[in-house]
């Protein structure tokens, strides 16, 4: 269990700690929330990071975005929030976790209903029960696919984020349906569920370590959510978020997550891969890899790594091909795919992207194009720790945007139809 340092007091106002625990790494942020201006003289709320933390993960203590050893998590994350505590000279207990793995599963369920009282309108009960409609119907169908994933009879799984991607009435699209008269109503909502194992791990990581736990949110969602879409109903885009254990990707499109896939290629495979082809420690392997991506390598041993990635980078490549056909009701993907996390730094990554023809049976309308998420294009974020420089840092940024609708103002205390209203696509 987590001892509180004895020379931090908790400050006055509100803090937040974004906490990822990945496979490779505990990343801890603390951040304030306080309110911004923009140029036009509106006020807003943002999270004003203040403290960061990092401890690498042993690799017993997580596998494919799961803990493993909780012991061990705890004491990696413990190491990780004291060096934010340290930096912000405050402790912070309302906490945001990330979850991620394969068993993580969010996608985009759509209802249509016609009101037997047209001129009636549509007010919160009303919205509450079809909501509660379409969450149970997602519930049933995720918990039976991870039912035949694992060949579990028995499966207990949980909702973990949700937000209304779209809503017509009358074929008119709308941005909130409450107070609406109409007689046709389709209603799109992407929910995010997890088995309970894996969630009561993570609240009982928080419990030790003396953490309120206000959200667990699901990473590639988090991600997602964090970059863009608060712009513009225009904004589409492929993420991908490379891990030390999974590859995490969400699709949006026009402003809405339309789904979540993730498969168990990420950074650890290809230091194991490394490691096997040229004879050396998984560690030694992992400056290998680490000095590949920073292109500090001689030419012979940079030749030597690339070989050793190059069929893997082909089966990853084969994984994110896999998981984008999953997004069958899609009439076309975003041509923009942008990339964050530790493993997307592997030249090798862009490259099959970019290089490769995998999109030509996907329904792509032309080749997409390859970028990296920057830290400054997170939204409600801001750094004032100069700490935050790398696509590694974009999950717990993500992670901080996320828990900015829970602890900000008036937002502890709403239910959950504000709060899918609040991440209507507008």
């Amino acid at each position: 269990m987590k001892i509180p340092l004895l020379t931090k007091k908790k400050k006055s106002g509100q803090y937040l700690v974004a906490l990822d625990i990945g496979t490779e790494y505990a990343k801890a942020l603390i951040g304030q929330v306080r309110d911004n201006t923009d140029s036009a003289g509106k006020t807003y709320q943002v999270v004003e990071v203040i403290g960061v933390g990092r401890q690498r993960q042993r690799l017993t203590d997580m596998a494919g975005g799961a803990v493993t050893d909780i012991a061990g998590v705890v004491e990696n994350c413990d190491a990780a929030l004291r060096r934010a505590e340290e930096m912000a000279e405050v402790v912070a207990k309302d906490a945001v976790l990330g979850i991620a793995g394969e068993l993580v599963k969010g996608g985009t369920t759509s209802v249509s209903y016609r009101r037997a009282r047209p001129d009636v309108k549509i007010d919160q009960a009303e919205m509450m029960d079809i909501i509660g409609r379409i969450q149970k119907q997602a519930y049933e169908e995720v918990r039976k696919q991870l039912m035949w994933e694992t060949g579990k009879k028995e499966l207990e799984v949980k909702l973990v984020n949700a937000a209304v991607v779209d809503v017509h009435i009358d074929g008119y699209r709308v941005t909130n349906p409450v107070g609406f008269q109409g007689k046709d109503v389709t209603i799109q909502i992407f929910n995010a569920f997890a088995p309970m194992v894996h969630l009561g791990a993570l609240q009982t990581v928080a419990a030790d370590l003396d953490l309120n736990l206000v959200n667990i949110a699901a990473e590639p969602f988090a991600v997602a959510k964090s970059v863009g879409a608060d712009d513009s109903t225009e904004f589409s885009a492929i993420f991908i978020d490379i891990g030390g254990g999974t590859s995490d990707i969400a699709v949006v499109n026009n402003g809405g997550v339309e789904g979540t896939q993730m498969f168990a290629i990420g950074g650890r495979s290809f230091t194991k891969r490394i490691a096997s082809t040229l004879g050396v420690t998984f560690d030694s392997a992992e400056k290998l890899k680490l000095d590949h991506s920073a292109g500090k390598l001689d030419e012979k041993k940079e030749k030597e790594v690339s070989e050793a990635l190059k069929n893997d980078a082909e089966t990853w490549i084969s994984g994110v091909e896999l998981a984008l056909g999953e997004f069958d009701t899609l009439e076309h993907l975003p041509n923009r795919i942008l990339l964050c996390g530790g493993g997307s730094a592997l030249p090798e990554i862009k490259a099959a992207l970019t290089h490769e023809n995998w999109y030509k049976g996907l329904p792509f309308t032309r080749k997409p194009t390859v970028d990296f998420v920057k830290p400054k294009e997170v939204n409600r974020v801001i750094d004032s720790t100069g700490e935050l420089t790398s696509p590694q840092d974009i999950t717990p940024m993500g992670l901080a945007n996320l828990g900015l609708d829970i602890v900000g103002s008036d937002s502890v205390g709403e239910n959950i139809l504000q709060r899918l209203s609040r991440t209507l696509s507008v």
